[in-house]
């Protein structure tokens, strides 16, 4: 059982883990030994709320498939445990990510001498390309 939050978990049957062999280097072992973790989460199939289900749908991620299938591979650690628990740890940190709520924006005026500014720096520079044209006589 993932512990998302205090009222939101999601149950072990949910997460589907599967072992595979690390990519890389690493010797002898590599090849014999599957230590990395492959995790599968099914967003519209499981029992979260609905409001994480919409929000993780949403997100621009490339871990989410179109499908709605989150896919995390864990190959960090040379142990097996270690990373099952980070690809653990990887899940419950985007599930917790979109439960908090974006900051609604103030939308604000620019002050009076920033606005003065700007257009004094943009006289100044009118003035400078005016000073590098070229200089007719007229007779």
């Amino acid at each position: 059982m993932l512990q998302i939050s205090d009222k939101v978990t999601i149950p072990a049957r949910e997460i589907e883990l599967s072992a595979i062999r690390a990519q890389g280097a690493g010797g002898q072992n590599v090849n014999k030994v599957s230590s990395a973790i492959h995790l599968r989460f099914d967003i519209g199939a499981s029992s979260i709320p609905d409001f994480y289900k919409e929000r993780l749908l949403k997100l621009k991620d490339q871990r989410i498939t179109k499908e709605g299938i989150i896919v995390i591979k864990a190959q960090q650690h040379r142990s097996r445990e270690i990373n099952k628990e980070e690809a653990l740890r990887r899940l419950q940190e985007l599930i917790k990510s979109v439960s908090l709520s974006p900051k609604k924006r103030k939308p604000t005026k620019p002050t009076r001498s920033s606005q003065k500014k700007r257009l004094d720096s943009k006289t100044r520079r009118g003035e400078v390309k005016l000073a590098r044209a070229k200089v007719t006589d007229s007779v």
